[in-house]
Parts: C-alpha cells; sequence; structure tokens
C-alpha cells in the first residue's frame, strides 16, 4: 500500500510561483513513475508532468518552460515547482505513483486570481 500526501497548493497572484510536494510511503518510490495531473473546475483530469525512476521528465505542452517536475528519492517526495502562474492554472493538483499498481493522493488546490 502506497499513501501519498500532497502540500503547497494555496491562493497566488497571476504571475507567481507555488511549490507543490508530494511525501510518498511505502518503499517502491524508488521504482516508481510519479506525476502530476490537475482537474480544472468543470474539466477533465489531465497529465500535467512525470518523471521516471531514472529522472526522465514529461510535460504537457501547456506547462513546458514554466514548470519543473523533480523528485528525491531519499526523502520518497516529488515536487513541481510552477512558475508564471496563470488563471488556467487554476485545478486539483493530484500527485499519482505508478508502479505495480497506481495510486493517487488526495490532491491540493491550486487557484490563480487577482
Amino acid at each position: 500500500q502506497v499513501q501519498l500526501v500532497e502540500s503547497g497548493g494555496g491562493l497566488v497572484q497571476p504571475g507567481g510561483s507555488l511549490r507543490l510536494s508530494c511525501a510518498a510511503s511505502g518503499s517502491i518510490f524508488r521504482i516508481s513513475i510519479m506525476g502530476w495531473y490537475r482537474q480544472g473546475p468543470g474539466k477533465q483530469r489531465e497529465l500535467v508532468a512525470t518523471v521516471s525512476s531514472g529522472g526522465t521528465t514529461f510535460y504537457a505542452d501547456s506547462v513546458k518552460g514554466r514548470f519543473t517536475i523533480s523528485r528525491d528519492n531519499a526523502k520518497n517526495t516529488v515536487y513541481l515547482q510552477m512558475n508564471n502562474l496563470t488563471p488556467e492554472d487554476t485545478a486539483v493538483y493530484y500527485c499519482r505513483s505508478a508502479a505495480q499498481y497506481i495510486y493517487w493522493g488526495r490532491g491540493t488546490q491550486v487557484t490563480v486570481s487577482s
């Protein structure tokens, strides 16, 4: 069983930055593909970014150049640094772990508004 706990969400003005964290329990973190997904108001959940166990990253086109995903295997934690935020980035952000099974966190709200 893996538990994922997100933190770092909040209210930020357009152009601002936030860093999300996802702390994972369990020993499989090191072999898991970790990802961030988001679901905006009235929208389907969508992929934001992923990072493999070896550090290979993937980004959705909408966040390339603004968001950076990283992981610290010693801390069982994955991060999402979000810069130059826009109102379109407003969503609940979810952490996902994929190895033998898929696990989701409960999400953290990010609101971008002036």
